[in-house]
This record gives structure tokens, sequence and C-alpha cells, in this order.
């Protein structure tokens, strides 16, 4: 049955389940005709076998009318014996041998019994019934029958019916559960083509839907959605690989420039080595892109390794401060770490740490001003925020602030990869928490991480 197909199994099971309510169904009606023939039958027998009691009981001796009730039809017979088994009267052809003897006659004497030959002389299978009678003092039987053949006759006739009706409806009804079947699958298979078809080159395509919302719509609306999330990882792939493309390229182009002029015109050990330490910086560039990248993978992969721990949130910060106070002063600007006394922090350090130096970073090259570090517990999370008194984030660009090589457009000319914030969301993801950003009415730009206390 598992290798069969969807349509082939549910016909199987519905073709199954309607033989059986069916076969039920006609076993059911044959037995209850077949009891209603044996109820008339044996009602028709009592009412005949009292007529003739009650006949008895008024005149006796009125055998010639004894002998009309004991023949109704042609198939009907009867006789009415004594105790001893002696013939009192009878119908034609049943006048020489007791229809009861031995312990059914003794049975009848004292009640009425029902009974079923499967062969009486000149009438084949019979059903008979014998009831005791009281007349003038004495004690007599009264014994009916009928014989069954038209009781068969109708029983197989209803037997034909049902051998030849029973197969014709189970392959009609079959029938039209197949083309049900067919019908409620065939968007399946118009989906199904349509996918087949579905191409990268065409990655907005979508599966056709059904009219009816039921639960194969639901369906192809899911996939539809699915699609769609695909597309969308695929354009941001793209674009990923085109920005990453730009993004070595420029540094690969200006180190072979840079060891091709040294090569050609260098004239002294001073120039040679002035040209190797450029080409250094630009391959320093290229490292820190790559492990940027890294980074980044390893995070939509869900495989960014964590070395998780608690620590307190001043020593963090404290660390970042030290990191970077020789830049701000060179730079004219202070960065003033907020008391975090109590505040502990839980996660990897070394990552944490890579997250806020991004933000730092970010606020010494674009901002201006003090820069402010500060944490914040809220709702059983902790929220670490890097301030400046800068121009803050052109609006246009906030909201897509942590997308990959996303820059404004006054970052585009520096030296940047715009990879910082981007990094930033991966490690906040990667703690189950979150990164945000927004301008501050007072000035400049606040860029905060929430992490799970």
């Amino acid at each position: 049955m598992r290798r069969l197909p969807i349509r082939a199994r549910v016909m199987v099971v519905f073709a199954g389940v309607m033989a059986l309510l069916l076969a039920g169904l006609s076993l059911f009606i044959y037995l209850r005709f077949q009891s209603n023939l044996d109820d008339q039958i044996d009602t028709a027998l009592e009412a005949r076998a009292s007529e003739v009691a009650t006949l008895l009981q008024r005149s006796p001796a009125r055998g010639s009318s004894v002998q009309d009730l004991l023949v109704q039809e042609e198939e009907s017979f009867g006789q009415v014996l004594t105790p001893r088994g002696q013939i009192f009267g009878a119908s034609p052809k049943f006048d020489q041998k007791p229809l009861l003897a031995g312990s059914e006659l003794a049975k009848a004497t004292g009640r009425h019994i029902l009974m079923r030959r499967t062969e009486v002389p000149g009438v084949g299978a019979a059903r008979i019934y014998a009831t005791p009678v009281n007349a003038e003092g004495r004690r007599l039987v009264v014994a009916v029958g009928t014989g069954l053949d038209d009781r068969h006759d109708e029983l197989a006739n209803l037997r034909t019916i049902l051998l030849i009706g029973i197969p014709a409806v189970l392959l009609l009804a079959s029938l039209a559960g197949y083309l049900m079947i067919a019908g409620a699958l065939r968007p399946v298979e118009a989906m199904r083509r349509r996918a087949a078809e579905i191409t990268a080159a065409e990655p907005d395509s979508r599966l056709p839907l059904p009219v009816a919302n039921d639960e194969i719509r639901r369906l192809g609306e899911t996939l539809n959605e699915m699609l769609g999330r695909l597309d969308t990882a695929l354009a941001r792939e793209r674009a990923f690989v085109d920005d990453a493309s730009h993004e070595l390229r420029t540094p690969l182009a200006m180190h072979k420039t840079e060891l091709e002029l040294a090569l050609r015109y260098a004239e002294g050990s001073d120039e040679m080595r002035a040209a190797i330490a450029s080409g250094i910086e630009e391959v320093d560039r290229l490292i820190g892109l790559a492990e940027d990248l890294l980074v980044l993978a390893r995070s939509e992969q869900g495989k960014l390794p964590l070395d998780l721990g608690q620590m307190p949130a001043a020593e963090v910060l404290g660390g970042v401060r030290e990191r970077f106070a020789a830049r701000a002063a060179a730079a004219g600007r202070s960065l003033d770490v907020e008391p975090a006394d109590g505040v502990r922090l839980e996660g990897d350090r070394v990552r944490i740490e890579q997250a806020l130096a991004n933000l730092v970073e970010n606020a010494l090259q674009h901002g201006a001003g003090e820069i402010g570090l500060r944490v914040i517990a809220v709702d059983r999370a902790v929220e670490i925020h890097v301030e400046d008194r800068g121009p803050g984030f052109p609006p246009q660009f906030i909201d897509r602030a942590f997308e990959r090589f996303s820059r404004g457009d006054a970052a585009r000319t520096g030296g940047g990869t715009g990879l910082g914030l981007a990094i930033v969301e991966a490690i906040a993801r990667a703690h189950r928490g979150s990164a945000h950003a927004r301008n501050r009415e007072e000035g400049g730009a606040d860029v905060w991480l929430r992490l799970p206390s």
C-alpha cells in the first residue's frame, strides 16, 4: 500500500469500505426479508389451525367443512389426529400416513408446536404448525402445513437482485469516488507541474492556487510563502556575493598595483619597505574582511561558536574603554563608561567585546563628541548602549543599518566594508538577543545590544 499512489490507496480503501458496507446491508436485507416471509407463513398457518379447531369445537361431525379448511392452496395440507396417531380428518393425498408421530405428536397433544420438514411427499420442503383442541370431550391435534417452494423462489430472486445490484452499485460508487479524488488532486498536480517548471532564472514565480479555501489551497499558500522566503534569501545571497566580490576586488587590485609599482620603480630599500608596508596593510584589511565574512556565514548557518559564561558588565565595558582610549584621545574625543555595578552578562566575552568594538569603531569613524557606554537592566534582559554626539544615521538608512554591506552615503567614501553592524546583529542573534539603532533627540546615534540576562 505504501508504494501505491495516493489516488490508488484512497480508491482501495474506499472500495473496501463500500464493499463491506454493501455486503453488510445485503445480508441485513436478505435476513430481514427471510424473517418476514417466515413470520407471514407462521401467521397464516396459525390462523388456519385456529379456524379448524374452532370448527371442530362447534361441529366435529362436519368432516367436509374441516377438510375444506385443511386445503386452501395447492401447496397447503393438513390433518386432524387423535393422541394415538389415528387420522380423524385430512386433506386429499394425506389420509394415509399421519404427519406427526411419536414425540412430535406427544408434544402437540399438550401445546402448539412449529416444525420444518425438509421433505414432505408430494410437497417437498414444508412448514407445519400443530395445536391441541378439545371437541365433545375428545382430545384432538390439528396439524396444518404449506410447501416452501414459493418462499424459496422469492429468496432466490432476492439473492439474484443483490448479487447483480450490489456489484453494480459498488462499481458506480467506486467510479464516482475515483472521479472525485481525481478532481480533488487536480490542483496538486497543477502545483507539481508548475513547481517543476520554476528555475533560478524566475525566482518570483509562484504555484497556482485552487479556488476552494481548503487544505490544498492552504498548502499552496504555505509553499508560495516558502518560495517567497527563498526568493528573498536568494536575492540576499546574490547581493552578498556581489558586494563581497566588490569589497575583495578593490584591496586586491590596490595590492597588485602597489606590488607592480614597487617592482618597476622602487629605487631603494626605503621605497621598497614603504611598498611592502602598504601591501601588508591591504593584506590585513583582506584578512579582517575574510574573518567578518566567516562570522556572518557561520551565523547564518546557526554555527557561530560561543564560549558561554558569566561576567561582570563593568569588566567588559572597562576592557573596551582601555582598547580605544588611545585612539579616542588622539582624535580629541573622550570615551565615558557609566558605572554598571552588580550587572552581570551571560555569553561569550570575546564575541560581546567584538560587537562593542564594532560599535565604538563606528562611533569614532562616523560620529562626533563624547562616546558613552552604559548598561541598562530591563525585563530579564541587559541592554548595552553605545552613544555619540555626531550627526546620527541618515533617515533612509537607519531601517537597513544592520544589513550586510549596508553603508550610508557618507560612509561609502571611507574605508569601511559595511559589515560592522551586520556582525553586531549576528553576535546578538547568536546569543538569542537582538540589535537596535536610533537617532537621539539631542543629536547623535544610539546603538545597543539586547542580551538575555
